[in-house]
């Protein structure tokens, strides 16, 4: 009897762990798609109570989220000024789109030539959208397609550790894309075209020319968004 009382007290105990861990994974993705969408700007400052009431939930998972969050670099957490969104410094930006050249470049000519059927028609679907969407001004959209391009190089290659980090950089540059998209409308198809040449010379089989593609497309990312290094 009291063996058969512990058994269903820990399985309540695991359940009330499980429900805990579920709460604060939903206020983490949640707080982070609003920061990735910039409902919450560079700057900006927020409040346990008031992220906790738009959620639903106690502060207990927010707290949890918002550490998680700062060990990532979204946001800062002081005594001082409380909770403030980061924004990325120029020297950050510019390290990330080395950084971003460097690995995608390295993918490119490792899989130049080696794309599965599947493979291609993927990178082709890709393409067809991020076509229909020339003109339209749609920058949300136009992010997620830039960022599916980007990312199925990096699953293709299937390199766990390549696929984490590529996958990083992309969250911590969605707002940076996002504001290049604004700020220069036309980046979006002239995006699409470099997307498309980059391709083509990764299914021709052509690594050095897609990776001279892919860092080109990145420097001049970077460039619009940027002052000129010293």
């Amino acid at each position: 009897m009291a063996t058969r009382l512990r058994t269903r007290s820990l399985t309540r105990g695991n359940g009330h762990a499980s429900s805990r861990s579920l709460l604060k994974e939903q206020a983490y993705e949640q707080i982070k798609s609003r920061l990735l969408n910039n409902n919450y700007p560079p700057g900006s400052f927020l409040a346990e109570r008031r992220l906790a009431e738009n959620l639903g939930m106690s502060k207990t998972p927010v707290r949890a989220a918002l550490e998680r969050l700062e060990l990532e670099g979204f946001i800062t957490v002081s005594p001082q000024q409380g909770i403030v969104v980061r924004e990325l410094s120029v020297r950050e930006i510019a390290d990330q789109y080395e950084l971003r050249a460097a690995l995608e470049s390295y993918t490119l000519r490792t899989l130049a030539g080696q794309l599965t059927p599947k493979q291609v028609q993927r990178v082709k679907l890709n393409l067809q959208a991020q076509a229909r969407l020339r003109g339209s001004g749609d920058v949300a959209k136009g992010v997620d397609l830039d960022a599916a391009f980007h990312i199925q190089f990096a699953e293709f290659l299937g390199n766990e550790e390549i696929l984490r980090v590529v996958g990083q950089l992309r969250e911590k540059m969605q707002r940076v894309v996002t504001q290049v998209f604004r700020v220069c409308p036309a980046r979006m198809d002239t995006s699409y075209e470099e997307h498309a040449a980059i391709a083509a010379a990764v299914i021709a089989g052509d690594g050095a020319r897609a990776a001279e593609l892919i860092v080109q497309h990145l420097e001049l990312g970077k460039r619009l968004i940027l002052s000129p290094r010293d």
